[in-house]
């Protein structure tokens, strides 16, 4: 009787290991063609801000990130990409260093059907309760005072749709909050309303903020904007150990994929 060599056998493992993979773990989304994501890069930015997103969006996920900047949103770039994610920093800043002329170019490119990602900064910019705000979201800030509320972990709580879209079975996540905007309904007659996708369930309430302000508002939403979509995150998943994902999948539906996201 032939005995393989202990090469040989490895060989044999390995081999059948690949064939039955492959068949068990599909090909992100293969059939498809790669979502192309604008990552904002410019002032008001926030450090190391686009490096986190483009981890959180490898090619072998079916991603194609490129970093922007204001004066290229100005030039009409975003019509070469399906979503733009404007990350965490300051608002004001990005508001600022976009300009009106490329803010109006981010409002054209989602109510065109593009998708958008606002993740702390990015959140307060979609809102619509400031004066440099693009208004994608109908989403005031509540507590505009003390925004500067300090940092830590906070504990969510995740509505049932949040937990399906963002691949969790916990309704309670931890995540790390950088004095983002405490997000509720704006009640703005040309704005959708958003969904409501988590809520905080802890706070943080440093630097004189007052307790009990923060528990109960939006940590996490998405809404239509004419023909786009539109998702912010409060906190930052992407700085918080295992939450990845999360990003991931908010890119996914903002892009308009949530549903071949769903049936893989």
């Amino acid at each position: 009787m032939f005995v393989p060599c202990a090469g040989t056998r490895r060989l044999a493992v390995v081999g059948f290991l690949a064939i039955t993979l492959r068949f068990c773990i599909p090909v992100a989304h293969a059939d498809q063609p790669p979502i192309r994501v604008a990552i904002y890069d410019d002032a008001g930015g926030g450090g190391a801000g686009p490096s986190n997103m483009e981890r959180c969006l490898p090619a072998s996920e079916g991603f194609v990130t490129k970093r922007v900047k204001g004066e290229d949103i100005r030039n009409g770039v975003l019509a070469d990409f399906d979503v733009l994610i404007q990350p965490g920093g300051s608002g004001s800043k990005q508001a600022a260093t976009l300009g009106e002329e490329g803010r109006e170019n981010i409002r054209k490119f989602v109510d065109a059907g593009g998708g958008y990602l606002g993740v702390c900064a990015g959140a307060y910019l979609a809102s619509a309760d400031y004066s440099w705000s693009l208004g994608l979201l109908d989403a005031k800030v509540v507590d505009r005072a003390h925004w500067a509320r300090g940092t830590g972990d906070v504990e969510l709580r995740v509505s049932d749709k949040g937990c399906k879209l963002l691949g969790i079975q916990n309704d309670k996540v931890t995540v790390y909050y950088g004095q983002g905007p405490l997000l509720a309904p704006a009640d703005n007659a040309t704005i959708p309303d958003y969904e409501e996708l988590a809520v905080y369930e802890t706070e943080i309430a440093k630097k004189g903020a007052p307790t009990g302000v923060m528990k109960g508002t939006t940590a996490a939403a998405r809404g239509a904007f004419g023909r786009g979509h539109v998702f912010c995150f409060s906190p930052h998943p992407e700085k918080t150990a295992g939450l990845d994902n999360f990003i991931t999948s908010a890119v996914r539906w903002a892009a308009g994929r949530e549903a071949a996201a769903a049936a893989e």
